[in-house]
């Protein structure tokens, strides 16, 4: 006697409840994450075994390249806007509506101070060919640096000062950063570092 012939169904999979999973997850990873801030010069930070994280808000960030060019951020557009205006009126220099906004929406400065009209006048691409190549003056003639400081300090009392230097870049600069800091009586700040493991014994 013969077997009966079974049908075969073809094979439903229900993909619904997945799709439904990934949108969250999608929609979960783009409203927690942050957006990496462009800068104008790689660095590669020295190594640490410090687990201490940076705030992510209220952080003055002072970018040092293996030159010794220093760059600055901060992560408010408010605080850019009353920064540039109190460094326009300590050098008497008047920025229009249209400079302010450039500058509130760059993420990272570094020209000095008599440069920056025409800086930023300048289309967005170029304004980033030559701010790699600028950098704000810290020296013992002209130190806008503790300018630049003092008046973001003014602007929001609140700022956590963090340090992200090139692992290559001379301690001579570094010092001159740190002094000038001290000058301020800004001795609270953070060093940036990349994470290595400690060493087993």
């Amino acid at each position: 006697m013969g077997r009966a012939q079974i049908k075969k169904k073809s094979t439903f999979i229900d993909m619904t409840a997945m799709s439904d999973v990934t949108v969250l997850l999608l929609t979960f990873f783009m409203l927690t994450s942050t957006f990496v801030k462009k800068e104008p010069v790689q660095v590669t930070t020295p190594a640490s075994v410090s687990e201490i994280k940076i705030p992510e808000t209220n952080v003055l960030q002072i970018l040092v390249d293996p030159e010794g060019k220093i760059f600055m951020s901060l992560d408010k557009q408010q605080d850019m806007q009353a920064v540039l205006e109190s460094m326009g009126e300590e050098y008497g220099i008047k920025f229009t509506p249209e400079q302010e906004k450039r500058f509130m929406l760059s993420s990272t400065f570094g020209v000095p101070i008599r440069s920056m009209q025409k800086y930023l006048d300048l289309p967005e691409d170029q304004r980033d060919k030559i701010l790699k190549n600028e950098g704000i003056p810290c020296d013992s003639v002209d130190n806008q640096f503790k300018s630049w400081v003092r008046n973001a300090r003014t602007a929001n009392a609140d700022l956590r000062i963090a340090i992200k230097a090139d692992a290559t870049t001379p301690y001579s600069v570094i010092k001159n950063v740190m002094n000038s800091l001290q000058d301020l009586r800004e001795n609270r700040y953070n060093l940036i570092t990349s994470l290595k493991a400690e060493s087993e014994n």
